[in-house]
């Protein structure tokens, strides 16, 4: 069973990254390789009632992740279409691409500490848009905001799902994390824009310039307060969690309510036609609903890996076979780009207790940064990366030859800073 449920998931994976030369759309592909996942799962198995009950649960955590991202493109959306991002990216003036992919990195860093890397890559992709017209140029751009994020995001116990996973497991304190992981998580990003900046030269084309006249007459108050009610909440999202102990989906669909209810109230008194293309109604239509079910696809097939216990096994198997602590937690990480990075450190979190490597000890820490990071080896390897393949419908082949050595680099580069401060500092 395992061997044949290892086989669909390397098959999907496969047409996934094929999806230019077979013409099949990802969505597709990583629909039925998640459900062919679990049929053979339960084809085998004589409880079927277990299985449909493993099912569900899991459904209700994937739920989250989708109802996180609906809401946080919709709210992107509603700022776009009101012309938000237009007071951030006028701001922006610089259009020579060295100088201009270090202004993205950096925001996107610390953005994605505040927010987490999923929402920042959302948002950073709908500022690139309005900043760079020429796509081929934006690619190498998206490319940074994902090493960015995921680098960003590793440092924050807010910023990425594993970190705070670790943060509520008790595995980390929240200033000892921040401390100790963010000189490792900017060096992960500053090799990789170092490199990507000698690639570049001349200036960018800025989108506003060529389609001015297709903005929205609206008065800036308007597009002031949309943007910073939209930023606001998505800001709020980690205040609310720790506040109600509620998971985040719920943070921003209440946020998302608020904002809904802001957007009625300032467009009251126009028209339906003014109005219908400023409401949420028209940003939900507006969303390619494509990369959600990608999303759903490739996490329900995740699922079943880990239901079958083949990730236990497999980080069993690392543990054991491996035994350097540092080599096993590079190791997750860069399994990480292949596997989802939660169900991994959820596996390592239940192998190892608190006795045997106690609260921010060197284990933990490492795994933060590693699981944080390693995702971003592959374009679909962590949430920030399947989410910029597919707002850009970035090519997997692009991204592998483009960009995962970079990322390779810095991963390792910020590895490395890590097991040297922890020799210094010791």
């Amino acid at each position: 069973m395992s061997v044949l449920i290892i086989t669909i998931f390397a098959l999907g994976y496969i047409a996934i990254a094929l999806e230019h030369k077979i013409k099949l759309n990802k969505a597709a592909s990583a629909l039925i390789t998640g459900v062919l996942c679990w049929v053979v799962y339960i084809v085998f198995m004589p409880d079927k009632q277990i299985i449909n009950e493993q099912l569900t649960g899991h459904l209700g955590e994937l739920s989250g992740i989708l109802f996180f991202l609906l809401s946080a493109m919709t709210i992107v959306e509603l700022i776009d279409s009101h012309d938000g991002f237009n007071i951030i990216t006028d701001r922006i003036t610089e259009t020579n691409k060295r100088s201009l992919i270090w202004i993205v990195g950096f925001i996107t860093f610390f953005l994605s500490a505040i927010l987490d890397n999923l929402t920042t890559t959302i948002v950073m992709i709908s500022l690139l848009r309005k900043l760079i017209k020429d796509d081929k140029d934006r690619l190498f751009f998206v490319g940074t905001v994902v090493i960015a994020a995921n680098a960003g995001g590793a440092w924050s116990p807010i910023g990425d799902v594993t970190t705070t996973m670790l943060w509520i497991g008790g595995q980390i304190t929240a200033f000892k994390i921040m401390g100790k992981l963010i000189l490792p998580s900017l060096v992960c990003l500053v090799v990789p824009l170092t490199f990507i900046s000698f690639k570049l030269s001349g200036k960018v084309e800025r989108t506003e310039n060529i389609n001015s006249t297709q903005r929205t007459s609206l008065p800036e108050k308007e597009q002031k307060i949309v943007l910073f009610s939209g930023i606001s909440v998505l800001i709020l999202v980690p205040v609310f969690k720790a506040l109600t102990n509620l998971p985040p989906y719920m943070g921003i669909l209440f946020g998302l309510g608020i904002l809904w209810i802001i957007t009625e109230v300032l467009h009251w008194s126009k028209d339906e036609e003014n109005k219908h293309n400023l409401s949420v109604v028209h940003a939900l239509h507006k969303i390619d609903t494509s990369t959600i079910l990608f999303f759903l696809g490739i996490l329900i097939a995740i699922s079943a890996l880990q239901s079958t216990g083949i990730l236990m096994k497999l980080a069993h198997f690392m543990t054991v076979s491996i035994g350097n602590e540092s080599i096993v937690v590079i190791s997750i990480g860069l399994l990480s780009s292949i596997v989802d990075n939660v169900p991994i450190v959820a596996a390592v979190q239940g192998m190892y207790d608190l006795t045997q490597y106690p609260t921010d000890h060197f284990f933990w820490e490492f795994l933060a940064y590693c699981a944080g990071t390693g995702g971003s080896a592959l374009i679909i390897g962590s949430a920030a990366g399947v989410a910029a393949m597919g707002m850009e419908k970035i090519n997997f082949f692009w991204y592998l030859k483009k960009i995962s050595w970079l990322a390779l680099i810095g991963f390792f580069s910020g590895a490395f800073v890590y097991i040297l401060q922890d020799l210094i500092l010791h």
